[in-house]
């Protein structure tokens, strides 16, 4: 019996641990949760993430309540406690009303205009900043203890105490409610940023505007579309009414349109025979059998049709008629137009063939005079 070498038995022990390792953190991996990301999302360790904040308050003892719906946060909205608002184009009117009508303050970061109406309805939009770092310039503690922090984005102006001014109006902007709560507004995300929040006096404001209060981080998810609505459910139902009428309307007319005595019957021909060879084995047959008279009385029955129509005459329309209405079309004598046409009274055929080729061609220059364009 041979055996394995001592450098390959030495070799399998770590590898079948490194397995067991691998296979393990594979098991691990499938169970575990993955990390939200997003602007100011609470539970992010990316730059516009949250978390340090969060982990910052709850260390100084208060309690960060993350909602992700306005049901929760209005649940946890109790108290004294402070409703951190961010992503407030999620929220439709009647939650931002019931927002409002809450007992707790609230700091809207850059809010929407219908956000901004319903929880400060006395500030509005003044201006867009540079993305400067200024000095809070007012007599709010908070932002006076913190000193200069990033609020350059976005200015407010209205009623309320602002301070950081900004283009025209301030980056914050704090304005009482009627129910006796307080709307804090900022023009900014930076300062609540993983990224930020060291910087200037950034954490310090954050903290003093909390001043060790429980909060709640509201964040709403994206709304889910709960169904799909089809073109037929969109269209009015006066108009789906109308439809109605016009159905039948479009069925009488197909059917009255598409009567017939009975069915089409087709027939095959044992033969296909094209036109030109049917017209040239007539003019055989005639030339065989020397009928130029039938050939004459074709060439002009046909041309006769065909001026008639082209004059305006009916079919009932006589010789004289046809004759005397393509005379004033051409300027030609009617009786020579009649008897080009009709030929002689007496009747007559042509003497010989270039005589019928003579006719032939005369029928041609009259027809060509009388058509537009000629």
């Amino acid at each position: 019996m041979t055996t394995a070498p001592p450098s390959q038995a030495g070799a399998r022990g770590p590898i079948a641990v490194a397995a067991v390792l691998v296979l393990l953190s594979f098991i691990v991996s499938l169970g575990a949760r993955p990390e939200r990301t997003g602007s100011l999302e609470p539970e992010a360790s990316t730059p516009e993430g949250s978390r340090a904040l969060v982990t910052i308050l709850e260390e100084q003892g208060g309690e960060v309540t993350v909602a992700r719906d306005s049901g929760s946060a209005l649940d946890a909205a109790s108290g004294d406690a402070l409703v951190v608002l961010s992503a407030s184009h999620r929220l439709t009117r009647d939650e931002l009303e019931r927002l409002a009508a809450s007992d707790a303050d609230v700091l809207a970061v850059r809010p929407t205009g219908p956000a901004l109406r319903i929880l400060a309805p006395a500030v509005e939009v003044a201006g867009r900043g540079d993305g400067a770092v200024p000095e809070p310039e007012c007599a709010l503690p908070a932002a006076r203890a913190a000193g200069a922090a990033d609020l350059g984005a976005e200015s407010y102006s209205g009623g309320g105490t602002g301070c950081y001014p900004v283009d025209g109006g301030d980056g914050l902007v704090v304005a009482e409610r009627p129910d006796g709560a307080a709307t804090t507004v900022l023009g900014d995300t930076a300062p609540l940023t993983n990224e930020r929040l060291g910087r200037e006096g950034n954490a310090a404001l954050m903290l003093n505007l909390a001043a060790g209060r429980d909060v709640v981080w509201f964040l709403p998810d994206v709304p889910t579309q709960g169904g799909q609505s089809t073109l037929w459910d969109l269209l009015p139902l006066s108009l789906r009414w109308s439809l109605v009428p016009l159905g039948a309307a479009l069925g009488l007319l197909a059917l009255w349109r598409g009567r017939r005595l009975g069915p089409l019957v087709t027939e095959r021909l044992p033969v296909v025979v094209r036109a030109a060879e049917t017209t040239e084995g007539r003019a055989r047959l005639y030339a065989a059998r020397r009928a130029r008279d039938r050939a004459a009385a074709a060439l002009r029955a046909d041309t006769a049709e065909r001026l008639r129509t082209a004059v305006g005459l009916t079919a009932d329309a006589d010789a004289d008629a046809v004759a005397a209405a393509v005379a004033r079309r051409t300027g030609d004598d009617p009786a020579r137009v009649r008897l080009l046409l009709y030929g002689a009274p007496e009747g007559g055929a042509p003497a010989d063939d270039a005589a019928l080729a003579a006719l032939a061609d005369d029928l041609d220059r009259l027809e060509r005079r009388l058509s537009p364009g000629a």
